[in-house]
């Protein structure tokens, strides 16, 4: 284990937070939160044969580690969050947590009963130790040399970060899409450590069709010339244009057909003052200007590297690939109980890939809740608000506080009785 103390758990709610006036926090905002960043000495042995040999994590915590130490939840993050999960940015006012609508007091993951990790990926940009850190060995950015990951990689750093806080047994690990395949690689690695698996608008493994929406990102990005291998940082460009069209395909697969075409329709510019329309390849719908403007603004902020290696992340995950496409034995060792959410309109990870895994659970008998909400924002839906989603969840986690004998929430207002 590396040799860096952890601040007292019990007090970390306080450490977080930075004094702020009260009329700036929005009623169930945990607050204003910054994170704090754990070293690990100890090399990294990853699926590939390839070590990494220190690495650091970028944390975030809300709420309060009970005596037992067995309130805690644990948050893995999508291909493009981090592990600023809830609450507001110290450091910006404006950086409010990507679900922050789900964590926090009286919400579905209830800060004032639960004790929230959110954790950033080793590989991430946001952080933790990834392509633009420094490799000891060389003592420059690891650019294109940094090592492949896979879901499994992050569930041993994770695990790791858990004997830190002296964690032995989640309450609960949840998470959504990329973050649910996290999930649902804990309970398969780690049985005995998870008590409760939340999967939400999640996938066992990638189809082809995701696969090649992923190529075709990568391969804008690889084919940039500012990309040079990977080692963009040495040459001081930024392949902006390839990670630009990365995120448009990529956004594309977040909405639905009706959620796009309620948003933006066949709507165009405003003709020519002689009323002729421009013809050409420039922008024309309103769709094509959200869409350049949702890769701009992407490639201002995400490194390049890792939306490479996290999409390969994705391609790579599939728990029955050892056990001859057979789902039902790959999670014949679980011991946790599970909630699985999918939405109608999800068509990046359909509602028909979460019920393979409640069949697969079914067929080992593990204790399963499934809900599939009919709503029509394809898989964006899961970070939205939902009235039904929302219920789902939270009563869920009212199960699990039952069990653990937590403290009841009151029901219209959500505080602690």
């Amino acid at each position: 284990m590396a040799e860096v103390s952890v601040p007292d758990i019990s007090a970390a709610s306080a450490e977080n937070f930075s004094a702020s006036p009260s009329n700036t926090i929005p009623p169930g905002s945990v607050g204003v939160v910054s994170p704090r960043f754990i070293s690990f000495t100890e090399p990294l042995a990853l699926a590939s044969g390839q070590v990494l040999p220190s690495y650091e994590l970028a944390v975030e915590t809300y709420g309060v580690l009970n005596e037992q130490r067995n309130n805690a939840v644990l948050i893995c993050h999508a291909l493009n969050a981090s592990h600023h999960v809830a609450g507001i940015s110290a450091d910006n006012p404006k950086d409010i947590g990507w679900w922050d609508n789900m964590v926090g007091p009286g919400k579905a993951v209830d800060t004032d009963r639960y004790f929230v990790i959110g954790v950033n990926n080793i590989g991430s940009c946001f952080g933790s130790t990834g392509p633009a850190s420094i490799n000891p060995a060389t003592g420059k950015p690891w650019g294109g040399a940094f090592p492949m990951l896979t879901v499994e990689d992050w569930v041993r750093a994770q695990a790791r970060l858990a004997d830190r806080f002296g964690i032995d047994k989640f309450a609960a690990v949840m998470g959504g899409s990329l973050g649910g395949m996290q999930a649902l690689s804990w309970a398969i690695t780690c049985p005995d450590r998870v008590g409760h698996c939340i999967v939400i608008a999640s996938t066992p493994r990638l189809s082809a069709q995701n696969i090649g929406f992923n190529e075709v990102a990568r391969r804008s990005i690889i084919s940039d010339p500012d990309f040079h291998g990977g080692d963009y940082y040495a040459h001081g460009t930024v392949p902006r244009h390839g990670l630009s069209v990365a995120r448009m395909v990529g956004h594309i697969t977040y909405l639905s057909d009706d959620d796009m075409a309620t948003k933006f329709g066949r709507t165009q510019r405003a003709p020519a003052d002689n009323g002729e329309f421009h013809y050409g390849y420039d922008v024309e719908f309103e769709v094509e200007s959200y869409l350049r403007y949702q890769g701009e603004k992407f490639s201002t902020y995400f490194d390049a590297n890792t939306y490479l290696l996290i999409t390969r992340a994705l391609d790579y995950f599939d728990p029955s690939r050892n056990y001859g496409g057979d789902l039902a034995r790959a999670l014949q060792g679980v011991a946790a109980d599970f909630l699985l959410v999918s939405f109608t309109t999800d068509w990046r990870f359909p509602p028909a890939r979460s019920r393979e895994i409640v069949r697969a659970l079914l067929k080992n008998k593990r204790p399963v809740t499934y809900a599939e909400i009919d709503a029509p924002h394809g898989h964006d839906a899961f970070l939205l608000d939902d009235a039904r989603y929302h219920a789902v969840v939270q009563g869920y986690y009212d199960r699990i506080a039952a069990k653990l004998g937590l403290p009841e929430r009151s029901r219209t207002t959500g505080v602690l009785a």
